[in-house]
């Protein structure tokens, strides 16, 4: 009998803590109206004009339970969403477990690429109406549990684009080029600073068609697909940050997309 009662407690709390002002689904974007009554507010949040409103724009960040996070005043419910699950057979063994020099040099561009997360800029006006970034089909969606040769590794917060060798990849929008790399996991890299905590990241490339610090335009060319880094073959892996979390990169390629983020957040008031 104690134990029943204990276990009605914990669901009673636990009901309690999963209210919410709003919720959200992992992965996706949010946009919260700002008012005298609602101070949400940090250095680094995104707030676009609109209409004479400001709307602040914020990423769910990825999550396999319900949860709940809170953003300054309000509360977010993340939903539990099953993305389903991607394997993939890699027959190099050293790709897969790691010598020790190997796994100090992923570690090192994993700092790298923490860094550049953290240099984005303010000069630039990001613009929620992307393009693909290459013509391909999608290979693995956002948000998919990953096992590499059979062993669970990091969910894949990023959406894969199988190509032909060689096939051009531009930029989805206008931004900076703020790192370059061939690294042991994406080879041949790049990061694209849209402003305001918008990046965009590109792996295994074939070929690097910018330069670090290079402005480029919505359609200018980054480079070419590859294979390069551990893969299984050709492909774009293609990232997107929103404040440091990882986004699903599909949801941008919408139409419309900022205008009915901010139609669901008039619909919310």
């Amino acid at each position: 009998m104690k134990n029943k009662i204990k276990e009605i407690i914990f669901i009673f709390f636990l009901s309690i803590n999963l209210q919410a002002d709003l919720i959200g689904i992992p992965g996706e974007i949010i946009a919260i109206k700002l008012n005298e009554k609602i101070n949400i507010l940090h250095d680094n949040d995104l707030v676009i004009n609109f209409n004479g409103n400001e709307y602040v724009i914020l990423p769910v960040p990825y999550s396999v339970n319900d949860t709940v996070i809170k953003k300054g005043s309000y509360s977010i419910k993340v939903k539990k969403k099953d993305f389903g699950e991607s394997r993939i057979t890699i027959t190099n063994p050293s790709m897969v477990d790691l010598s020790k020099s190997d796994s100090d040099r992923a570690y090192k561009e994993s700092l790298l690429i923490k860094k550049a997360l953290n240099t984005f800029t303010n000069n630039i006006s990001p613009s929620f109406d992307f393009i693909s970034p290459v013509e391909g089909i999608i290979s693995s969606r956002y948000g998919k549990k990953r096992f590499i040769n059979d062993k669970p590794r990091s969910p894949h917060l990023a959406l894969d684009i199988a190509a032909s060798e060689g096939t051009t990849i531009i930029a989805p929008s206008s931004g900076r080029i703020i790192l370059v790399g061939d690294f042991f996991y994406s080879g041949k890299y790049i990061m694209l600073d849209h402003g305001k905590g918008l990046i965009s990241s590109y792996s295994h490339m074939s070929e690097i068609s910018v330069s670090i610090d290079s402005n480029v335009k919505k359609g200018d060319i980054l480079g070419k697909v590859g294979s390069t880094g551990r893969v299984t073959g050709p492909h774009l892996h293609w990232s997107v940050y929103l404040n440091k979390e990882r986004i699903n990169p599909e949801s941008l390629l919408k139409e419309n997309y900022l205008d009915l983020l901010l139609k669901a957040s008039q619909d919310r008031i």
